[in-house]
C-alpha cells in the first residue's frame, strides 16, 4: 500500500523565494486500487510522485510504500515500485532486451530469475518481435512498451505512472491504460497523476483534486458528483480548484 501523511517539499528559488511544490499532502491506496492525482500542469503532481519514489527527499512529513518508509529505507522502496513516465528515457544503442535486462541487474534480479521474467514480461506484452532491434529504431509505441518492460521485469507490487499517456497516439495511449487496468486487477496498489478527466473518470477508485500542491477535494467518482452536484468531473474540478 501507499500512505501519504502531510508529505511537503518545499524549493528556494533565487528570484521567487520559496516554492511549496507540495504542501501537506496526504492520502492513502491500498492493494487493487488505482488512486489518481488531478490536476493542471504545475499541480505538484509530478514532485508528489518523485516523492513516493525516493527520487526527491520531502522537507516534511512522512510516506510509507508498500510498508518502508521513503526517506529511512529508500532502498527498499525503490525495490517495490515500478515508475513509468512518457519523459523516461532510453539507451538509444541498447536493444529491447539488453535495457530490460540492464535494469533487471539494477533490480538485483538473479540471472535466472532474470531471463524468466524477461520472456514472461516480453510475451506479455507482444515484444518478442523486436526484443532485439536496437530501441532507437523502434515507433513511440514500441519504446512505450520497452518502458513498461523495464518497469515491471522486478514484478514490484506498487506501480507509479506520472502523465504516462502524454504525447503518445490514441492506440498507445490506449493501451496504457488498458495496462493500468491490469494492474489493479492482478492486485497491486497503483497511483497515477494525470490532467485528462476521461482517464480519471475510467480508472480510479479514488481521486485527489491537486492544486498549488495541495490536494483540494478527495473521494471516488461518485461521491464528488453528490458532493458538488455536477456530474461531469470538469465542471466538479472547475468547481473546486475555483473555490
Amino acid at each position: 500500500m501507499i500512505e501519504a501523511l502531510q508529505l511537503t517539499k518545499v524549493f528556494h528559488d533565487k528570484k521567487r523565494g520559496e516554492i511549496r511544490a507540495v504542501d501537506d499532502v496526504s492520502f492513502c491506496c491500498q492493494p487493487g486500487q488505482i488512486y489518481g492525482l488531478l490536476g493542471a500542469n504545475g499541480a505538484g503532481k509530478t514532485t508528489t510522485l518523485r516523492l513516493l519514489a525516493t527520487i526527491l527527499e520531502p522537507t516534511d512529513g512522512t510516506a510509507r510504500v508498500a510498508g518502508y518508509d521513503v526517506v529511512t529505507q529508500s532502498a527498499q522502496v525503490r525495490a517495490s515500485v515500478g515508475f513509468l513516465s512518457t519523459a523516461t528515457a532510453l539507451y538509444g544503442r541498447l536493444s529491447a532486451q539488453e535495457m530490460v535486462e540492464y535494469f533487471g541487474r539494477l533490480y538485483g534480479l538473479d540471472e535466472a530469475t532474470l531471463h524468466r521474467r524477461i520472456d514472461e514480461v516480453f510475451t506479455r506484452l507482444e515484444m518478442n518481435g523486436f526484443r532485439d532491434r536496437r530501441c532507437d529504431k523502434l515507433s513511440t509505441g514500441m519504446k512505450q512498451k520497452v518502458s513498461i518492460a523495464r518497469t515491471l521485469v522486478h514484478d514490484p507490487p506498487v506501480m507509479i505512472f506520472d502523465e504516462p499517456t502524454v504525447g503518445l497516439d490514441v492506440m498507445t495511449a490506449r493501451a496504457i491504460v488498458g495496462f493500468i487496468r491490469e494492474c489493479r486487477e492482478h492486485g497491486k496498489t497503483v497511483v497515477f497523476s494525470t490532467h485528462v478527466m476521461s482517464e480519471a473518470e475510467k480508472l480510479c477508485d479514488t481521486i485527489g483534486i491537486i492544486h498549488n500542491g495541495r490536494i483540494l477535494a478527495e473521494g471516488s467518482l461518485a461521491e464528488l458528483r453528490q458532493r458538488y452536484g455536477e456530474q461531469e468531473l470538469e465542471e466538479i474540478f472547475v468547481h473546486v480548484v475555483g473555490e
